[in-house]
């Protein structure tokens, strides 16, 4: 049984009659316990992780446990294949890689997200993995946590490229051809288009390096570098 309170959470009867209060996530919510759980795990050893190498069962593993974490402890809505994002109740998804090589691949719904961003919000996590042979056990040091804000999300070469056109008194004729020059997937007729919606809605400098595949490939190295020092890229931990 669930009745609503009075600041927006929600009031749950357990099976032994006892009321518990869930609270609503929000964004910054979110934040607060993504760093507290980057410092627990930093320092959790854990058997089932002790020889993977696999990125992707790492990244399973991980956005697992803490999704299973805020689903017991906050009123959300929870992720599948045809909402696309983790937690698209606060429209961000939930990215997990290695420092060594700070990537992961996201879907692609439209070559115009390379201008102006994915459209949700990314939190990041990355780590470097450590066993321990003596105790058979695998460990992930959360060395970064951070999240790119959505207007922050689009491929930073591209909206520099364009931002610099717009600054000279560019065109739509100078806009295509930069857009057929960073072979953008579009026909002409959608270059021609971008290019008309640039000139309207000129794009925010973004931070991510996106490469052109069936699914965008996203690079963080940059989103980490400026993270806690630019507007809309925050540390989390």
């Amino acid at each position: 049984m669930v009745s609503a309170a009075e600041d927006g959470a929600k009031v749950t009867s357990s099976t032994d009659g006892m009321a518990s209060v869930v609270k609503t996530l929000t964004t910054e919510i979110l934040l607060q316990e993504a760093a507290e759980f980057a410092e627990v795990e930093s320092k959790y050893d854990e058997p089932s992780l002790y020889g993977v190498t696999d990125g992707k069962a790492i990244g399973t593993y991980l956005e697992h446990k803490f999704t299973s974490y805020l689903a017991e402890n906050y009123d959300y809505i929870q992720g599948n294949s045809a909402l696309g994002i983790d937690l698209p109740g606060v429209n961000v998804d939930i990215k997990v890689t290695k420092s060594s090589q700070p990537q992961s691949s996201c879907p692609f719904r439209s070559a115009s997200q390379k201008v102006y961003g994915l459209g949700y919000g990314l939190l990041v996590f990355v780590y470097e993995k450590y066993d321990d042979s003596d105790n058979r056990t695998g460990r992930l040091n959360m060395i970064h946590t951070i999240f790119v804000c959505k207007e922050r999300t689009a491929d930073y070469q591209t909206t520099n490229g364009i931002l610099g056109i717009l600054s000279r008194g560019g065109n739509r004729d100078d806009l295509v051809g930069f857009i057929e020059e960073r072979n953008l997937p579009l026909d002409e007729i959608g270059a021609n288009q971008l290019a008309e919606r640039i000139l309207l809605e000129p794009p925010i400098q973004g931070y991510l390096t996106m490469s052109n595949a069936l699914q965008w490939r996203l690079q963080y190295g940059r989103a980490i570098e400026n993270a806690g020092i630019l507007d809309g890229l925050l540390r989390v931990k």
